[in-house]
Order: structure tokens, then sequence, then C-alpha cells
């Protein structure tokens, strides 16, 4: 199982942003870890962007987005997007994309959201033929109509993962991409609902074994602050209240919210943690980190004990 980062622009000043995560990138590939996870926050930071200025701060490490919606943009001005991304960071892009959510696409962007699976089909029908690129995108089919010419083509092959929770979208990542990029699942519902219906629609489709790249909260901390630590992850990433998709997913496994997710505790619970993940199927973990504190000083001193701590981790893995 690979170990890798979420890396985002989070809350503060703008003009502090990009040097934060420049930061946290050297320490990334300076720590071994195999990959980083840049989200698309809806009102923040543009993650190809990101991408592209991780690339000139690091040589080795996998860079990702996890994930960009796809309606925000039509598939030729994604794949250029991407390309240029992959080309910037010498062909170590992991495209992660997916359809979002209602209150992302509706209630923010003013778009329709009626038929996600159906579009990302067809959107990945499209992006495929421009990533296969240089030369003429001609696809037609229930969404779109391209008939475009594209002179870059991928510096090396560029995975293509897709955000998915339910049975449709899982066959759909199977038959059509790379992977899929998972957040809000368990151990159960990774080993019991996401790896037997993506692997199949891949092994069916004629497709290598999909990566599983689960997203997870992570907080070292003592045993006595435990729940403390659940609460915290509750606080902070409760995505599950607003979102339908989630819930669902939850009720795949056996945890209520986030809080139940987060691998939380000692060295050694974490580490116990990353082995469940990985015996339910994980090719890949996303940690999103955590901190612990009840000031800004006992944050960040939280925020490096467990960076030094997940680097040793990351190494019983290699």
């Amino acid at each position: 199982m690979r170990i890798g980062v979420m890396i985002g622009p989070e809350r503060g000043d703008s003009a502090k942003k990009v040097a934060r995560m420049m930061a946290d990138v050297e320490w990334a590939e300076a720590a071994g870890l195999d990959s980083v996870w840049v989200p698309q926050v809806p009102s923040d930071f543009d993650a190809l962007t990101a991408v592209s200025l991780m690339g000139t701060r690091t040589s080795r490490i996998e860079i990702g987005t996890a994930v960009v919606p796809l309606q925000a943009q039509h598939p030729i001005t994604l794949a250029r997007q991407a390309l240029s991304a992959h080309a910037a960071t010498d062909g170590r892009l992991a495209l992660g994309v997916g359809p979002s959510h209602h209150w992302i696409i509706e209630d923010m962007l003013g778009l329709p959201y009626d038929k996600p699976a159906g579009l990302t089909r067809d959107y990945l029908e499209v992006l495929a033929s421009a990533l296969n690129g240089p030369g003429p995108v001609d696809v037609e089919n229930s969404t779109f109509t391209v008939h475009n010419p594209l002179e870059i083509g991928p510096v090396s092959p560029m995975p293509v993962l897709v955000a998915a929770l339910g049975p449709v979208m899982l066959k759909i990542a199977g038959e059509r991409a790379d992977g899929t990029i998972l957040w809000m699942a368990d151990q159960r519902a990774i080993e019991d609902h996401v790896v037997p219906r993506i692997s199949k629609a891949a092994a069916d489709a004629g497709r290598p074994d999909p990566r599983i790249i689960a997203g997870i909260p992570v907080c070292l901390c003592s045993p006595s602050e435990v729940d403390k630590a659940r609460e915290r992850a509750n606080r902070i990433l409760g995505e599950a209240e607003v979102s339908p998709n989630y819930q669902k997913l939850l009720e795949k496994g056996g945890a209520k919210d986030i809080g139940d997710l987060c691998v939380v505790g000692d060295e050694n619970a974490i580490l116990e943690g990353f082995r469940s993940y990985e015996a339910a199927g994980v090719t890949d973990l996303s940690m999103r980190l955590l901190p612990i504190g009840d000031n800004r000083d006992e944050l960040i001193a939280s925020k490096y004990r467990t960076r030094e701590v997940i680097a040793q981790i990351a190494a019983e893995f290699r």
C-alpha cells in the first residue's frame, strides 16, 4: 500500500497559501511519502495550478487532484489543463475527477445535477480521447459533440481516477478509469462494497486491477485524547451532514460519522489502522492530518509530532 497525504490551501491569508503548500509538499517528498493529493475546495485555490507549482519543488512524488468537479469545465478544457500540469510535473500527475455533490453543482454553480453518472460516463469518453493525443478529438455521445484539434499530448501515461461511491459510479470507474478516490468509506465499506464492484467492472472491461485511494483523517494523540480527536474530526470535516452521497456510503460500513472513520491514537494505533485499510483492499492512503490542541502553539506542535510519526510509519510499507 502506498502512503500519501492531502495538501490544500485550507483557511488563512491568501498571500501565504502558496508558500505553505510548497513547504508541505517539500516535506512530503523528503519524508519518503509516495503521493500528495490536492482537494479542489469550491471557494479556494485551483487544484491543478497547485499541482503545477508543486511540481517545481519536487522531483519524485506523485501529485494528484482529489477531486476536480467535472461540471465546472468542458472536458477539452480540463484535458488541456491536465496535460499542461502533467508536463509541468514531468509526468507525475494523477488526475482525480468526479461529479461532485448537488450542494456544489446546483446550489453554488447553478448547474444541473440530475444525471451525474451519465454525465461522468460521457465526460470520460471525451477525456480519454483527449488524453490519448496529440490529435483530433472526435466524440459524439448523449452529452457532448466534440470535434476539436489538440496538439498537446501526455508526456507519459496519466492515471485518471474517479470519485465513485455508489454501484453505478463504481462500475463506470472500473470500466473507464484507473481506479477510484474515496472519502467517508471505512474498511468494511471498502472491502464489501467498493472493491468487489470496481474490480469486477475493470476485469470485465479487460482493464488492470484498479487503484483504490482511501481518504482518511489521521490524528496522533494519547489514548486519553481519542474521544476529543473524534469530536474535532466531526466538527471540522462533517460533510456527511449535508451530502447524501456520503450518507449512503457510511451505511455500507460500520461508521456513523467522520469521527468514527478517523485513524486516531498513538503510533501503534495508527499503524494498526493503516494495516486494516490495506487488508480491506486499499492500494493508496490519502491522509488528512488532523492536529490536536487547545491553542495555536499546541496545534503546531501536534502537526510536527504527527509528521515525524507518519514518516516512520510510511517506511513500514515500502
